[in-house]
């Protein structure tokens, strides 16, 4: 026979209210409580009747989640860490991949909202906001929280990094070790590839170093659009000293173009990404990069949305920055 709530009530000694709320993570019980309820259904091998609970509750127990690339697992990170803090409440979460598409990800938006989603979380591929999606998105009554990207004419709960910020930190870095004649590798066109640029443009004005523009081309977003920008660079004369990449995927392509003719790295020219993706330190030169801290995106943006999700009222809009942090290795290191 199927375990019921009211066995794990009766088990625990507790009201079926409290089970419920337990399933729901409601703000009446405490987190020890909930822990023990969660524990026993686990033990038990609790499955709830999602249909009869959708009836009783109005809700699907549904959370979309928008990513631009899988691929990229930085994004993979999050999602994981979104899933972490969404499962143990009885939330199934969809993933959707735009791979960086606008479109893409305007389509899959519609089908998440279709499925009646109870909340979303997106990174958004957007490159000007789209504020007409996310204005729909709004009337549709279903709460969202941005994570990684703001979108310009948006206002919207954000969890991420100050990107500026970021672009000024690894700039700054690589000042800090002798380079003078900075190179960046600039991403899309969305908030984090704007803002890096920023940040690494007020760095070198800060120390007093004159901004090239032919030392900024474009990567894209993964290894093969860093080669190539690599490659553009190269030619320059006089050639960068130093790399700062949009990303790390971009900057293990930068340093393969390195490499390949017949540099060392960061002896002749230094380099550092973004992201601390989980390969960053096995790479045949260890990547140093400033750290996003992915699993707190994911964590901070999934109890927003609980929140949203619980309120009788919409709260707020928040936005969470959380700092980023250098993590310095062999690809630029020359002291």
């Amino acid at each position: 026979m199927a375990v019921r709530m009211k066995d794990i009530a009766r088990d625990l000694g507790v009201s079926l209210m409290t089970v419920s709320k337990a399933l729901r993570s409601h703000s009446d019980i405490s987190d020890a409580t909930r822990q023990r309820v969660l524990k026993r259904m686990r033990e038990l091998n609790y499955q709830p009747d999602w249909i009869a609970r959708s009836m009783a509750t109005g809700r699907t127990y549904l959370v979309g989640l928008a990513l631009p690339d899988l691929m990229h697992s930085f994004f993979a990170e999050i999602a994981m860490a979104v899933s972490r803090k969404l499962q143990p409440l009885g939330y199934q979460v969809l993933i959707a991949n735009s791979e960086e598409d606008p479109e893409s990800e305007e389509r899959n938006l519609e089908a998440l909202t279709a499925r009646k989603v109870d909340g979303l979380i997106i990174a958004s591929a957007q490159h000007h906001g789209n504020v007409k999606l996310f204005e729909a998105l709004a009337k549709s009554g279903i709460p969202y929280v941005l994570v990684d990207r703001l979108l310009p004419g948006v206002e919207a709960n954000y969890v991420g990094v100050r990107d500026d910020e970021l672009g000024a930190i690894a700039t700054e870095h690589l000042i800090g070790q002798g380079a003078r004649r900075i190179a960046h590798i600039r991403g899309p066109a969305v908030s984090t590839g704007r803002g890096r640029l920023k940040g690494y443009r007020r760095a070198l004005e800060h120390r007093g170093i004159k901004f090239r523009p032919k030392y900024v081309v474009s990567g894209e977003f993964g290894d093969s659009g860093g080669y190539q920008a690599m490659l553009q660079l190269l030619e320059l004369r006089p050639r960068p000293d130093a790399v700062f990449c949009y990303n790390d995927p971009v900057a293990v392509g930068a340093i393969k173009a390195v490499l390949e003719a017949g540099l060392a790295v960061p002896e002749d020219i230094a380099i550092i990404g973004a992201g601390n993706v989980h390969y960053s330190d096995l790479l045949r030169v260890p990547l140093s990069t400033v750290d996003q801290s992915s699993s707190a995106i994911g964590e901070r943006a999934a109890e927003v949305l609980i929140e949203c999700m619980n309120a009788k009222k919409a709260p707020a809009i928040r936005r969470i920055f959380i700092r980023p942090r250098l993590i310095v290795r062999d690809s630029s290191r020359r002291s």
